[in-house]
């Protein structure tokens, strides 16, 4: 009783971590879109404005989530393994994004912050496109993770 209980809690709470995550990056890749009207200083200066405040909120909501799922395929295992299978995917997903972020979107973010807004790099529209690409995955990744993490369980298989 007690654990099914606990499931349910962890379900919810990777559901909506998630699905303010999801936000976030949706939000951003339209922002991202809008952006790409904008010549190489004015790029630059947005996303260096960016940085201060998306930075830690994106992070912390990503520590979030991760915490909520990790719990939620500790919860199916023991409560409900109708749960496991989905719930597993949605972290493999949301680890998937985090590792999109590691790999390309962090070390760019940690390069643009560097970058002098009067005097962008060259090939900053190829950098930019290479974040924007890399977002688009992650973002995809987190979406179809929500999927998984709120479709109804699978009975009778």
């Amino acid at each position: 009783m007690r654990s099914g209980i606990l499931a349910r809690i962890a379900r919810s709470a990777s559901q909506i971590c998630c699905g303010i995550l999801v936000g976030v990056a949706l939000t951003v890749l339209v922002l991202e879109l809008a952006l790409r009207s904008l010549d190489g200083p004015h790029y630059v200066v947005v996303r260096q404005a960016e940085y201060e405040y998306f930075t830690w909120f994106i992070g912390a909501v990503f520590v979030a989530t991760l915490i909520a799922v990790v719990t939620a395929v500790t919860q199916a295992y023991k409560a409900d393994r109708s749960l496991l299978r989905p719930t597993l995917i949605a972290l493999v997903l949301i680890l998937l994004a985090v590792a999109v972020t590691l790999v390309v979107n962090g070390p760019i973010n940690l390069e643009q912050q560097r970058w002098n807004a009067q005097a962008p790099p060259t090939d900053w529209a190829r950098i930019r496109d290479r974040w924007q690409m890399a977002h688009a995955v992650r973002t995809a990744a987190l979406c179809v993770a929500l999927g998984y993490l709120t479709a109804p369980p699978r009975r009778g298989r």
